[in-house]
């Protein structure tokens, strides 16, 4: 045998405005895919009951946010009402260095940040409703906002989806079944590219000198 072949992993990111399926696109791949993890963001919110200091989030003071903002340990962050979010780089980097798949549920913003310091790293997909109606129908039917919430988010997916050709893939979420599939096909590829096959020239050299 030649000399082994290991793979760097995939920073996979998905976007899509509000009720697309995004959410439910990410739970069914983190259940079927073993080598693909979600990413831990660190905030500085307070943490809500039930949830876990570094399965659901990293909970910073914001001094100490601010303090990572400045030594550049964020691949993307943001202020929202008030508290930080951000993705650290490190968690990151050690995962990908190991073969493992991180994927990101994060907006249009937040990715624009990513690949200015990702580069190959990042495949992003953009999630698409098959219509707007559709859109509208699973914001009601998801019963957890009222109407007023439901109309600002459906203000706010025009801008969203303006940015759609910012993204490596497009997937217009008719069935959630085969949009899954389809974010598979696009991870399956995006494994096997030249670039993240560590080993690769050591190994072609050693079938070429077995000619």
């Amino acid at each position: 045998m030649g000399p082994p072949i290991t793979r760097r992993g995939i920073m996979l990111v998905l976007s899509s405005p509000s009720g697309a399926g995004k959410t439910s696109i990410c739970n069914r791949l983190l259940q079927q895919e073993t080598e693909l993890k979600l990413s831990v963001s660190a905030t500085t919110r307070q943490r809500r009951p039930g949830e876990v200091e570094g399965k659901d989030y990293l909970f910073l003071s914001t001094i100490d946010f601010e303090t990572r903002i400045n030594r550049s340990e964020f691949l993307e962050y943001a202020k929202v009402f008030g508290h930080y979010y951000g993705t650290p780089s490190k968690p990151v980097e050690s995962s990908l260095n190991s073969g493992v798949d991180i994927l990101f549920d994060i907006d249009w913003q937040g990715t624009q940040q990513m690949k200015a310091k990702a580069g190959q790293d990042l495949v992003s997909v953009f999630i698409l409703p098959p219509s707007i109606k559709e859109l509208e129908k699973r914001l009601f039917n998801r019963a957890q906002d009222t109407s007023d919430v439901v109309a600002q988010r459906m203000s706010k997916s025009a801008g969203e989806m303006s940015h759609y050709s910012e993204y490596d893939y497009v997937v217009i979420n008719y069935d959630l079944d085969k949009s899954v599939q389809q974010v598979q096909s696009i991870l399956n590829a995006e494994r096997s590219r030249r670039e993240r096959q560590n080993g690769l020239v050591q190994f072609v050299k050693h079938l070429s000198s077995q000619l």
